[in-house]
């Protein structure tokens, strides 16, 4: 079995704007891809400990995509969740939510796929974190 990976960010937002951007559909679709190149045109969203989400990934040009889909197995608000990816392999993930100077540390650790490489995902998975912070720090104004 692989061990885990762990990506983070420290986000300059209290953690009940990062909680809100996190998880309302009308943000996740402005910030969840993890390059310019690519967007997320569909997303729902059942923040709840039984609930299921699904956000559509694709590149611009329409060229490929994919769905990711889970179902949170445990949730409490502005703190963490758990979910289950809905699929083959049925990984598993938690996002933890810390205040922390201010803001808000995000901290995702998920069991990898066996598709690619380690380093390949957990770059793939900071890039789309990064991008979260970049968008809701860009909102501050």
């Amino acid at each position: 079995m692989k061990p885990q990976v762990t990506v983070e960010v420290l986000i300059d937002a209290p953690v009940e704007k990062v909680w809100q951007y996190w998880t309302l559909p009308e943000h996740i679709v402005k910030w969840c891809f993890a390059s310019d190149d690519w967007c997320a045109p569909k997303a729902e969203n059942d923040v709840r400990t039984g609930g299921n989400f699904k956000t559509r990934m694709e590149a611009r040009d329409g060229s490929v995509g994919f769905d990711l889909e889970g179902n949170y197995t445990a949730v409490e608000e502005n703190k963490r969740m758990e979910y289950t990816l809905i699929g083959d392999d049925e990984r598993k993930v938690s996002v933890e939510f810390k205040e922390e100077n201010g803001g808000c540390r995000v901290i995702e650790i998920f069991d990898p796929e066996d598709t690619n490489p380690l380093e390949m995902q957990q770059n793939g998975w900071q890039a789309i974190l990064n991008n979260f912070k970049k968008y809701i720090e860009a909102l501050k104004g």
